[in-house]
């Protein structure tokens, strides 16, 4: 049985004993040699098994001993099958277990079923599935107590131990550690530990912030008997309309690429695949999916294109760097075609079928440029019916009707064996949301799927359930989940999150005080006694807890906290602007105007449009999944903004309408910039020129304005960068910075040991345009983010002390994000138009490269 030892996490995982008639090797961990035979090639590479005797659990099978060493004896042959042995690699094993199952088996291993049930697991539903039809991977809705998940897990481990070979389970879930619950998508967190949406990381901006989440996400997976996640998403938040965005990181592929590395390693339990107290992350949705036209939401066969219109997809795969750089095990393909793709010149666009059908995008571009070779699953779904009721479907209807759930886009008219043979050939080894291997079963009888090409994804299924350590111990210990899950030092982490998540957009003076409006209270967040405060979809209790006195009207209040949900407006559902007809928004104005110092919190799941919101209130705090005591201790000052946001906010839904999908950031005149936010200190500023390009932000509810004049250095009166003859070698100073960044991300400045808790500013010289006034940080550092719309080239990043002189200067060279063969970036002097240029000519050369292998179809040719 698997518990953790909560202080240390993962690594320090101890492996402990269970009681109630278990039988349990609880062995010494120290090295024993291995029979010649069996030992571990020295070529054999990080793969080869270690052979230190792990603890082992059965529940059934016998633990035999060999050569001095315990194995379980899952085929109960009374001897040591390979497959039992955990000295042979994970690949050895599962092609050993793969060779002695029959077609019905392996057929089963390649189905991703859903366990149902309200409070516990339906047997009645789970057995015939496990026993009948061989399905051994599982998804995990229930949202039940740690200790009761992990009890429920443990009986359904025990029932797969039963079956002949003694296959285990490999359990997987949607997120569950964030705030929004959607269905089909995330699942209530219950007792485990609330962090930020992920596109509130991604607000936060630090990946090592990421990194530390997902390990205390696969921590708490772990304990309960959760060995897959069906997360992180590496899709770009490109189409502001469209609805998954918080689920993203961001809509910059470089930044949001090392976001999406960190939660894999983070998860997986290192940078080199899968370890045995790890958790395997599925990363979704490959490829393209947040250019969704019109934003429309893939699930409704209405919206099942995505468009490139932009001629931005290559940014789109950026991301999936990231997971593939730490060698994540699972990838999941989009339900979205891509509309009119065309990536090799000449061979018109790609195939025009759904990404889970799509063999150039699985096989060529995923396994043969960027040499995945981890499992492929299918999003659910693509290879069930959607009868003409299921097309005609839109929302709010759920995509989910009494047909079930289909998204077979591209695929509709063909066959149920054709199209679970047709997602199998492209490329995907296990069928998302199905519990029908018959079909499988049926595709290789009639010739339209290869026996070897179901007994490749198998082993495949199979070996990732050897590296999870599934097959020497899958069970977890209760009372562990309880203390694990949920902890109080893991609370602790995800609330730091909530609160530096949230972005502060606009903090006006109050001219009764000539204070900003916030915070309320002073450096530890105490308010003055008897601050009168009115709450819209904030609890009185957390209020209370903050010292503030809650009241029924805003009239009575000094103080209004008013939450405002996505307003999910037109006829679409799609719009990003406050009517005036939502309940919250009225609430904002009734509060305003009754003269409350008025608070707006509005839930940026997605980049909405605030023009009106900040003209009915004093201050604006963008949030991304914060509970009320993380808004409340930034509220009163306890704890400070960092947010800077992760897209940019457009100024109107008439620019929404004017934008490409694909393209990031790329409305007109946005009301606030790509990487704004202000900071407590920054009172009264209006939305300024940030990381979007320089002087196109609007005022807010207004048209848009020039650029302003360069701001001044902080506490004085200089308008205008160092000039160019004081920035000589000698001058450079302690002053480093990273030798390229791309547009758009976020880099540290290291002012070295002397420039800790100075206050300067960090200009953009050649621009020149100020990218950050602060005070450095313990460690001599500042953060700032370098403009969407800076020139390609060199640059120096100059800093300035707080009586304007020169602090010191170094050299920056800003890259587009396309790449040479050895992996550098590639830097342009010239024209913008270059970057997609030579990033296109890449994807051509690539293309030319690949063999696009055009499949024929099942079901007469079908394509």
């Amino acid at each position: 049985m698997r518990s953790l030892t909560h202080g240390a996490g993962r690594r320090g995982r101890a492996l402990g004993v269970t009681a109630g008639g278990a039988l349990v090797a609880s062995l010494a961990l120290a090295a024993t040699p291995a029979p010649a035979a069996l030992a571990a090639d020295p070529a054999a590479g990080p793969g080869a098994a270690a052979a230190a005797q792990p603890t082992l659990e059965s529940r059934s099978t016998e633990i035999i001993t060999v050569d001095g060493l315990q194995f379980r004896d899952l085929d109960r042959s009374g001897d040591l099958t390979p497959y039992e042995d955990w000295r042979l690699t994970a690949d050895e094993r599962a092609s050993d277990l793969v060779a002695r199952l029959d077609l019905d088996q392996r057929a089963g291993l390649l189905m991703h079923a859903s366990l149902t049930g309200r409070g516990t697991y339906d047997r009645a539903a789970f057995d015939p599935l496990l026993r009948d039809r061989h399905i051994s991977t599982y998804i995990s809705r229930l949202s039940i107590g740690a200790g009761a998940l992990a009890e429920q897990h443990n009986q359904l481990q025990e029932a797969a131990e039963a079956e002949p070979f003694g296959i285990p389970l490999k359990i997987s879930t949607d997120p569950r550690n964030g705030f929004s619950v959607t269905e089909g998508q995330t699942v209530s967190n219950a007792d485990f530990t609330p962090f930020p949406d992920a596109i509130g990381m991604g607000a936060v901006g630090d990946p090592a912030a990421t990194l530390a989440m997902g390990e205390i996400i696969g921590d708490e997976y772990r304990a309960v008997g959760i060995t897959e996640a069906l997360s992180p998403q590496a899709d770009l938040s490109t189409e502001p309309r469209w609805t998954r965005q918080n689920g993203t990181f961001g809509s910059v592929g470089e930044t949001v690429k090392d976001h999406v590395g960190a939660y894999v390693e983070g998860l997986q339990g290192g940078t080199d695949g899968i370890t045995d107290e790890g958790v395997a992350t599925v990363v979704k949705h490959w490829v393209g999916y947040g250019a969704q036209v019109d934003g429309y939401d893939s699930h409704y066969y209405y919206g099942r294109y995505a468009a490139f219109p932009g001629g931005d997809f290559a940014e789109h795969v950026v991301p999936y760097e990231g997971a593939f750089d730490v060698d994540a095990a699972g990838i999941m393909p989009t339900y979205s075609i891509l509309k009119d793709l065309e990536v090799v010149p000449g061979q018109g666009p790609i195939e025009q079928v759904g990404a889970g059908h799509n063999e150039f995008l699985l096989q060529d571009l995923l396994r043969g440029t960027y040499g995945f070779d981890g499992v492929v699953t299918s999003d659910w779904g693509i290879a069930n019916d959607c009868p003409q009721a299921c097309l005609d479907n839109r929302p709010p209807a759920s995509f989910v009707g009494p047909w079930g759930a289909g998204m077979p886009w591209g695929v509709e008219g063909l066959s149920l064996p054709a199209r679970y043979a047709s997602a199998i050939n492209a490329g995907v080894d296990i069928i998302g949301g199905s519990d029908k291997p018959q079909y499988i079963v049926e595709a290789v009888q009639t010739g339209l799927l290869s026996d070897e090409r179901v007994s490749e994804a198998a082993q495949r299924v199979l070996s990732q359930k050897f590296q999870l350590g599934l097959f020497e111990d899958p069970y977890v210990d209760p009372a562990a989940a309880d203390e694990i899950v949920g902890s109080a030092a893991s609370r602790a982490v995800a609330l730091d999150d909530q609160a530096r998540s949230l972005t502060l957009l606009s903090n006006d003076v109050v001219p009764a005080t000539g204070a900003a409006a916030l915070p309320l209270g002073d450096a530890e967040g105490t308010v003055a006694p008897g601050t009168t405060v009115y709450l819209s979809g904030v609890s009185a209790e957390a209020a209370t807890a903050a010292g503030l006195t809650p009241v029924a009207t805003p009239e009575e209040a000094d103080v209004a906290i008013v939450r405002l949900t996505d307003p999910r407006g037109g006829d679409d559902l799609t719009d990003l602007d406050f009517t005036g007809t939502e309940a919250d928004f009225q609430a904002l104005q009734a509060a305003h105007a009754a003269g409350a110092l008025t608070i707006a919190v509005p839930q940026l799941s997605r980049p909405l449009v605030l023009g009106n919101v900040v003209e009915s209130s004093d201050a604006v705090l963008g949030a991304y999944g914060v509970s009320d005591e993380a808004l409340l201790a930034v509220v009163t000052g306890a704890a400070e903004p960092e947010g800077r946001l992760p897209f940019e906010l457009p100024s109107s839904m008439a620019e929404v309408d004017a934008q490409l999908p694909d393209v990031p950031n790329d409305t007109a005149t946005p009301l606030f910039a790509y990487g704004f936010g202000l900071s407590y200190g920054d009172a009264g500023e209006e939305p300024a020129p940030g990381p979007g390009e320089p002087g196109t932000p609007g005022t807010p509810g207004g048209p848009g304005t020039p650029a302003p004049s360069p701001s001044p250095a902080p506490g004085t009166g200089t308008t205008v960068p160092v000039p160019d003859a004081q920035l000589t070698d000698a001058a450079r100073g302690s002053v480093s910075v990273p030798a390229t960044a791309q547009r758009g991300q976020r880099i540290t400045v290291d002012l070295g040991a002397a420039g800790a808790g100075r206050e300067v500013a960090v200009w953009l010289h050649s621009e020149p345009v100020v990218l950050a006034r602060a005070t450095a940080s313990v460690d001599g550092s500042v953060q700032v983010t370098i403009p969407a719309g800076t020139t390609l080239g060199t640059h120096r990043v100059v800093v300035q002390a707080a009586d304007g002189s020169l602090y010191g200067w170094d050299d920056l060279r800003v890259v587009s994000g396309a790449t040479a063969a050895d992996g550098t970036p590639l830097a342009f002097t010239g024209s913008d138009a270059l970057p997609g240029i030579v990033g296109g000519a890449l994807l051509v050369l690539l293309g030319l490269a690949l063999v696009v292998i055009r499949r024929r179809r099942a079901a007469g040719g079908a394509s």
